[in-house]
């Protein structure tokens, strides 16, 4: 088989390192790719919103299947696309990717299917979201309703910072078209945990549990981010709490979108916020997280690609998942200054040592490849992923491989996979 999988973040990276280790497939393709996919890929020159350059250069080099990693082109319709060609591709066409696309939609099929989650107001202007703020007060949570690659949910703990969130929302626009509308909810207190699933439309095939860590600083403390760093399994998630999350959020979340005519094929991904065992959605996803499927994908002992053709194929019920019993832990390295301004083209030192360490594995993000040297490209660069016999080994791992990865003005945050060391004791 010919694979082509498009983005090139760690999650995509993750996915052509998995992807490599199934025995059918012959020959890897990415688009764009980075620096470290290109080790185990061959890297096309296509951007990732490039929807029909993309389907033509599957049709021309004969790909079997087409995996999506980042949720832009999903909403711009690449699934659409594709099958239109009768090619075959795996992820959440263009009406189900509104899941993601748009936080107004979603919070309403909350509310119509009685999907757990917190009280919330939708806005077009600006006068009327701040009046609604004054009169709610903090804490408060304020979201862009577009995507905003996973920075446009601003949590408030005063009036005044929920005011400041909605101007740089609404009259900013530092998140562009996506600050047009905004949500405002409710500030769920509790412990938050990433659960995702495979889907056919019909059978939801729970993968291993994972929490992200969005704060740029430890403590979580600072700007949100696309993801700092994550862990699997999140213990959060008791067998308990797995099933109610089964019963009253993922499955309840596919036959809505089905009766809403809106069938959902592809990763389903909840950010969850769990107190006192009870669950409640904060938000969906249309695809795998980024970072949490680089611990997932280093946990998963089953073959990835027959999960990805049932799907596809709408056969999920014949398949299952083995995930290995230890623990992963990913740790993402940034640019310094990210999630804001931030200088790309540094080199990066000691991959290669930190590639050798005992069950490590280092995903790059933001890099590229310069003069023969891998430098910085991004704001999220890499992220070092290990596993470990419980959690404080696998965290162990992971920042000694840390340590020995070096550029100028990295960052990284220092507490990743804390949450999990008390209840995993």
């Amino acid at each position: 088989m010919r694979v082509l999988v498009v983005g090139s973040g760690g999650r995509e990276h993750a996915l052509v390192w998995k992807l490599k280790q199934s025995p059918r497939i012959k020959q890897l393709f990415a688009a764009p790719g980075n620096a470290g996919i290109a080790e185990l890929a061959e890297c096309a020159d296509l951007g990732a919103s490039e929807v029909r350059r993309l389907a033509d250069f599957a049709a021309k080099r004969g790909i079997d299947l087409t995996v999506v990693g980042p949720e832009l082109p999903l909403t711009l319709g690449i699934v659409d696309e594709f099958e239109s060609r009768g090619l075959r591709i795996f992820g959440a066409n263009q009406r189900a990717a509104i899941l993601e696309g748009s936080k107004v939609f979603t919070k309403r099929l909350m509310k119509k299917y009685k999907i757990p989650t917190g009280f919330f107001q939708t806005f077009y202007r600006v006068e009327d979201a701040k009046r609604y703020i004054q009169d709610v007060g903090a804490p408060i949570v304020v979201k862009a309703d577009g995507l905003a690659s996973g920075k446009g949910a601003i949590v408030c703990q005063t009036v005044k910072e929920a005011l400041d969130a909605i101007k740089i929302i609404m009259e900013d626009r530092v998140f562009g078209d996506a600050g047009e509308k905004v949500v405002v909810e409710e500030f769920l207190c509790g412990e938050e945990a990433s659960f995702l699933a495979f889907t056919d439309g019909e059978t939801v095939l729970p993968m291993a549990s994972s929490q992200d860590h969005k704060a740029v600083f430890d403590d979580d403390k600072g700007p949100n981010t696309g993801g700092m760093g994550a862990y699997s399994p999140a213990p959060v998630v008791t067998d308990e709490v797995h099933r109610k999350i089964m019963e009253q959020v993922m499955i309840p979340t596919v036959k809505a979108m089905a009766a809403e005519g809106r069938p959902y094929r592809g990763v389903l991904y909840a950010g969850l916020m769990i107190k006192g065992g009870e669950p409640k959605a904060l938000e969906f996803n249309a695809r795998f997280g980024d970072p949490e499927a680089q611990p997932l994908l280093v946990r998963m002992e089953s073959d990835l690609l027959p999960v990805l053709e049932a799907v596809v194929d709408r056969r999920l019920h014949e398949v299952d998942i083995r995930w290995r019993p230890e623990p992963a832990v990913c740790v993402v390295m940034a640019s310094g200054g990210y999630p804001g301004a931030h200088e790309k083209g540094k080199v990066i030192s000691g991959l290669r040592a930190a590639a050798r360490l005992k069950d490590v594995v280092v995903f790059h993000a933001g890099t590229a490849l310069s003069g023969g040297k891998v430098v910085t490209s991004g704001g999220r660069v890499l992220g070092v992923t290990a596993l470990g016999k419980d959690v404080p080994d696998a965290i162990a791992r992971a920042y000694r491989a840390v340590e020995k990865i070096r550029w100028e003005g990295a960052h990284y945050r220092t507490d990743i996979g804390r949450k999990g060391l008390g209840r995993a004791a």
